[in-house]
């Protein structure tokens, strides 16, 4: 079986779990079936994968319209494959497109959803219209979804009532606990002006409202004076979340010591000796699918505070791994808190107890990294999927 994997994200080009998903997954069919990656972005050396970039017609014109410019450089090359699988609405096009035109069923891997990312309007203006319009066409057009927890998978069924809930199957997220494991290494913590002597919380992630990174920042001013606040945050989805981070930042900084801010993509050694050293790692996101990130944390060994809304709650079991923050949600799409100043008490209160018993801290990081391994190991993850590619190809759904 030939099976063609569609990704913006794949490597040295990564900055979100989509792309993580992506190059994990590949590894792990590479060892059973023939994969072949179609990637967004500059020339690659891997064996079976090709790089697209924009067609120069389109150099200047809108990123949605520039995306599907790549896409349609993708649709003739899929000839030959028994399967194609597209991640994020960036290859949805292409993989739909190809589906039509080539006979073959097409798969999507929901990491995310247009319709409960309205902000993304901000960003992408008018292409907002044109991703939504892209996504909603691809699902209702594709032999199988596959939705990364439960909850995401409620949130497809939601979005996209017109979808038979029988093509909508749950395959995790995977982490590789070989490659993310427990790292000692107090000279670079220190290099970044980190005490491993004091309690930490330390995020990670892009700085969108998706992240809640906003959230975070107003309920640190709440914790112990000597907890630090590690926060490896960058790519900004706009100068206005930026602007209001960086206030945030300054903020803090100017009333409390230990506010160390990375605002660059870092290699997963140095990360994993931040995770390793950090008392709690904390997901503070409003709308979460899975949350890879905190697959990675608990591969380190620490605690996770996490929001209990999305896929979250299927990862950090409360009280055992980790503890759950509670949220009610507006049901607008955009996963803003109905009370924000009760969901950052909250996050305050839950990270204060879990920073004020380090002991406990660590059993959760202990038991965290055990349920990594056993739960979502990416050679699971990869005889679901291949699985889900033999259906396919026998029913064409």
């Amino acid at each position: 079986m030939r099976v063609d994997i569609v990704t913006k994200e794949y490597p040295p080009e990564i900055y979100g779990g989509a792309g993580v998903h992506a190059t994990e997954l590949v590894k792990a069919l590479r060892a059973s079936i023939d994969v072949q990656v179609r990637a967004f972005g500059a020339p690659r050396n891997e064996p079976g994968t090709t790089s697209y970039g924009v067609p120069a017609e389109l150099s200047t014109a809108n990123p949605a319209l520039q995306t599907l410019g790549t896409d349609l450089e993708i649709v003739t090359d899929v000839a030959g494959a028994d399967v194609v699988h597209s991640h994020t609405w960036y290859a949805n096009f292409a993989g739909h497109l190809a589906s039509l035109l080539h006979g073959i069923p097409h798969v999507v891997t929901a990491h995310s959803l247009e319709p409960l990312r309205p902000w993304k309007a901000e960003q992408l203006g008018g292409g907002y219209a044109v991703s939504s319009y892209i996504e909603k066409t691809a699902y209702e057009g594709a032999a199988a979804i596959v939705a990364v927890s439960e909850g995401m998978r409620a949130d497809i069924l939601r979005s996209y009532p017109a979808l038979d809930p029988d093509t909508v199957r749950v395959i995790y997220n995977g982490i590789d606990v070989e490659a993310w494991h427990p790292v000692d290494d107090p000279d670079l913590l220190a290099g970044f002006g980190i005490d491993p002597a004091r309690p930490s919380v330390v995020f990670v992630g892009r700085i969108t409202r998706q992240k809640g990174l906003p959230y975070l920042l107003r309920a640190a001013e709440r914790l112990p004076d000597d907890v630090q606040l590690i926060l490896c945050a960058g790519a900004p989805d706009t100068p206005q979340i930026m602007a209001e981070v960086e206030g945030l930042v300054r903020g803090l900084q100017e009333t409390r010591d230990g506010v160390v801010w990375i605002d660059r993509l870092l290699p997963r050694n140095e990360l994993s000796a931040i995770l390793t050293a950090a008392t709690t790692f904390v997901c503070p996101s409003v709308y979460e699918p899975l949350g890879i990130v905190n697959l990675e944390a608990m591969a380190c060994g620490a605690a996770v505070v996490g929001t209990a809304t999305g896929g979250i709650p299927e990862v950090v079991v409360d009280g055992v791994t980790g503890r759950l923050v509670p949220i009610d949600q507006v049901q607008d799409g955009t996963g803003t808190p109905t009370d924000p100043d009760a969901f950052v008490a909250d996050l305050a209160r839950v990270l204060t107890e879990v920073v004020g018993d380090t002991a406990k801290a660590a059993e959760y990081g202990q038991a965290g990294r055990r349920r990594a391994a056993d739960d979502f190991s990416w050679q699971r993850i990869a005889e679901q999927t291949e699985a889900l590619y033999a259906e396919v190809a026998r029913t064409g759904r």
